[in-house]
């Protein structure tokens, strides 16, 4: 197996790559919508790429949200991109040092063709940044081809019947690109070095967290079998399963082509007829079928092969029903290695199908029901994909399915779909400026677990590396010399607590948490105090942690007050263990439990 993996990761910027709007989505309503086409158009050598032909092929159309603050006339295609963001471009010249990367003289812009509606113009602005650069991994090194910037794509709103909604607000915000070399040797490897190029991406402090913020593209073929590109993969739980499936779904192609081999010698699959059976089912019980039209098609010496499965829930039958829903928009097709009961169509109208379309005992036949030119180009892919499965597994990119499974989605692009961009000026890149940007790198992860693990357990360590919370964790712990693990296990384990049980956390910002850490340091109260006041202090925003302090009565006892606890406590019979627990069951909150025991003298 071959495998390499390509990183998109947003940056936190605070404007978009090639304007000044925010690069911040918003939640609020559009003040507008647009409506465009797309064509494929030749490139610079004058060849149309074939990715873009399948889009153009569709022949859908796209709207466009419009949104104040985060769109302009830029993002609409209607004024010319202004100068690159050079915070963005600063972020990517560090990823490219923590990956041991060269970095360019010079960065130039290109245009990638790309027309399915995910951005306006018709094309992705992208520009390479480094190059041959390499990361550590448990299984040896893994090459880094080239590390970009480009911008994001718009974001789907929905799509139906031939038309799709998009978001402006997220199209031109900044991403780093990282395309690691095919050095993968299997699929926990996969997931390892997906791990890694996100805990380097982390490390910077400079990039969004959250879901939808990082993509991975997954690029894997096996001996005989082709280069597949799996596109959007958001879990890195997912990983390892969508490398092992597409391995077994490139396997079971290669078993059907074998056997393809055996029933047709050197001959090949002739084009079938398509026969309309629209009155078979004018009447039947299947919603499924009563269409507008309802084609059928025999396929020869298929019998058997459509229901050859190539991983769980996956079978060859599925790759033709993929490929007529992407090439002609219908819902799906049915085919004869199917249980016909399931769609509600009797023994008797299975039979009638097999005749019509004049199928033997050796070959299949696929039905498909819709409007009657998706009908008609809906039965044409599946011919072209039944051809495809003589030669086995294609080069093309395939989208990721919730169960770790793919989906075809186009052909793989070429070198056709980049030309140069003429509207963006190129950029220098000093080599005294590549030294600024050293001389400030953060520590690369494994340095920064290695020093965390001097003050923390091996858990909490973890944690908090990976965490967005770590600049705030060493401004703490270096600024206001708190405990390090009293800071790691609010920051991950107390904010994580609250939250589960609704409490607005995102309420405490980073001058909430400086402000509580400096009343603690002052002696203002206890650890085992922390967990109310957060809460008190989430539900209430607008009021300081002293203020939750003395509303909760939770000031810490003084040694005079202690002493007075105890002494009463030892007239009641109380001593040594004994006493420090029942002190500690009843004022836990504001208690000190080693002032407690110096006191006590246990």
């Amino acid at each position: 197996m071959k495998c390499g993996i390509e990183i998109h990761q947003r940056l936190a910027t605070e404007k978009k790559l090639f304007c000044g709007c925010s690069a911040q989505p918003g939640e609020e309503k559009p003040i507008a919508t647009i409506e465009r086409r797309q064509k494929a158009v030749a490139g610079e050598l004058g060849e149309v790429d074939l990715a873009a032909l399948h889009e153009y092929s569709r022949n859908r159309i796209y709207r466009y949200q419009v949104f104040p603050g985060t769109t302009c006339l830029v993002e609409l295609d209607e004024e010319p991109p202004h100068d690159m963001n050079k915070d963005a471009l600063e972020t990517v010249v560090e990823v490219c040092l923590l990956l041991n990367a060269k970095v360019v003289d010079e960065v130039q812009v290109m245009r990638k063709t790309v027309i399915d509606g995910s951005n306006t113009c018709g094309f992705q602005r992208t520009a390479i940044v480094g190059s041959d650069g390499s990361m550590e991994t448990s299984k040896g090194d893994v090459g880094i081809q080239i590390i970009c910037l480009e911008e994001e794509s718009c974001g789907i709103v929905e799509e139906k019947n031939g038309e799709i909604t998009y978001r402006l607000d997220r199209l031109g915000i900044p991403l780093v690109e990282i395309a690691t070399a095919a050095d993968i040797k299997d699929a926990k490897h996969a997931r390892e070095v997906a791990e890694k190029l996100g805990m380097i991406l982390r490390a910077t402090g400079r990039v969004q967290r959250g879901i939808g913020t990082i993509r991975q593209d997954i690029n894997i073929s096996i001996p005989g079998g082709a280069r597949v590109e799996v596109k959007g993969a958001q879990e890195l739980g997912l990983i390892e399963t969508i490398v092992e499936k597409e391995v077994k779904r490139q396997e079971g192609l290669l078993r059907v082509k074998e056997e393809l081999e055996k029933r047709f010698g050197k001959n090949t699959l002739e084009k079938p007829a398509m026969v309309d059976v629209t009155e078979m089912f004018k009447n039947s019980a299947s919603k499924l079928l009563r269409k507008e039209c309802v084609l059928a098609m025999k396929l020869e010496k298929f019998a058997g092969l459509l229901g050859e499965e190539l991983y769980e829930n996956r079978r060859l039958g599925t790759e033709l029903s993929d490929y007529a829903v992407a090439k002609a928009g219908v819902g799906g097709i049915i085919h004869s290695d199917e249980k016909f009961e399931k769609y509600s169509i009797g023994k008797g109208d299975a039979d009638e199908l097999k005749k019509r379309v004049g199928a033997g005992e050796k070959d299949a036949f696929v039905i498909v029901a819709g409007e009657r030119k998706a009908c008609e180009r809906a039965l044409e892919s599946v011919y072209e994909r039944a051809l495809h499965t003589f030669k086995g597994p294609q080069n093309e990119v395939r989208r990721v399915l919730p169960d770790g499974g793919t989906a075809f989605m186009r052909p793989m692009p070429g070198s056709a779909r980049l030309y140069p961009e003429t509207d963006v000026p190129p950029v220098l890149i000093s080599k005294e400026w590549i030294g600024e940007v050293r001389r400030k790198l953060p520590e690369k992860p494994e340095e920064r677990k290695e020093k965390l693990l001097k003050v923390l357990n091996e858990e909490l360590a973890e944690r908090i590396m990976l965490s967005k919370n770590y600049p705030l964790f060493e401004k703490i712990v270096n600024g206001l010399k708190v405990e390090p693990k009293l800071v790691a296990a609010t920051l991950e384990e107390t904010v994580v607590s609250l939250r589960r049980e609704g409490a607005p956390v995102e309420n405490l910002n980073e001058n909430k948490f400086m402000e509580l850490f400096i009343e603690y340091k002052c002696g203002k109260f206890v650890k085992a105090a922390i967990p109310e006041i957060l809460r008190y202090v989430s539900r209430n925003s607008g009021e300081s942690v002293s203020h939750a302090v003395e509303k909760l009565k939770l000031e810490k006892m003084s040694e005079k007050e202690l002493k007075k606890v105890a002494d009463e406590k030892k007239k009641a019979g109380k001593k040594g263990k004994e006493l420090i627990e029942e002190i500690m069951r009843e004022h836990r909150l504001r208690v000190d439990i080693s002032e407690l025991s110096k006191i006590v003298g246990a």
